[in-house]
């Protein structure tokens, strides 16, 4: 069963078919996508398709994938979870995007935590990763302060828009 998760305003969800619409909103959004790593959607058909490849990491284990709801309110803002899961290495990556009309509010900044905390905890995770383009300032500061450490740079790690980009690599150790 997927878990939903809940903070003083948000709504931590299973993503599911009829949220295509809005995650094509933010995904086809330049704004939202400029240091995520992959092209604009062209068509709400890549959403649907986002939204399986969402469904099918979550029954197998590889990932899990929350929308982002504000509490009382109908529709999706964002997306948040957790790729590459490692259950052997107890290891995993976080994501998240946000449509910018909610950007300066904390709302990032409440559904990471929530998500880091289940990662934690119910996931038993060891080390929680994540991978920023350098000059996405909000989101690099965000992590630090959210108890992210950056370990470095990987060299030419994303290819956006034919262009290779290196990115700063943070983690976020269980406590012993």
């Amino acid at each position: 069963m997927f878990p939903i998760l809940e903070t003083d305003r948000l709504t931590l969800r299973e993503i599911t078919e009829d949220d295509a619409e809005d995650l094509f909103i933010n995904f086809s959004n330049a704004k939202v996508m400029k240091h995520y790593g992959s092209e604009l959607f062209g068509n709400i058909e890549e959403a649907r398709g986002l939204i399986h490849s969402f469904q099918i990491g979550f029954y197998e284990n590889k990932g899990i994938r929350w929308g982002i709801q504000l509490k009382n309110q109908k529709g999706l803002i964002g997306t948040v979870g957790f790729h590459a899961v490692s259950s052997k290495h107890r290891r995993a990556e976080i994501g998240y995007e946000l449509n910018p009309t909610y950007w300066g509010k904390g709302i990032a900044t409440e559904a990471i935590e929530k998500a880091v905390e289940y990662g934690l905890n119910e996931m038993k995770l060891k080390r929680i990763g994540a991978i920023v383009f350098p000059d996405n300032s909000t989101s690099n500061e965000l992590l630090i302060k959210l108890g992210f450490k950056k370990e470095g740079i990987l060299r030419s790690y994303m290819v956006q828009g034919g262009v290779s980009y290196d990115t700063n690599v943070y983690s976020l150790l269980a406590p012993n």
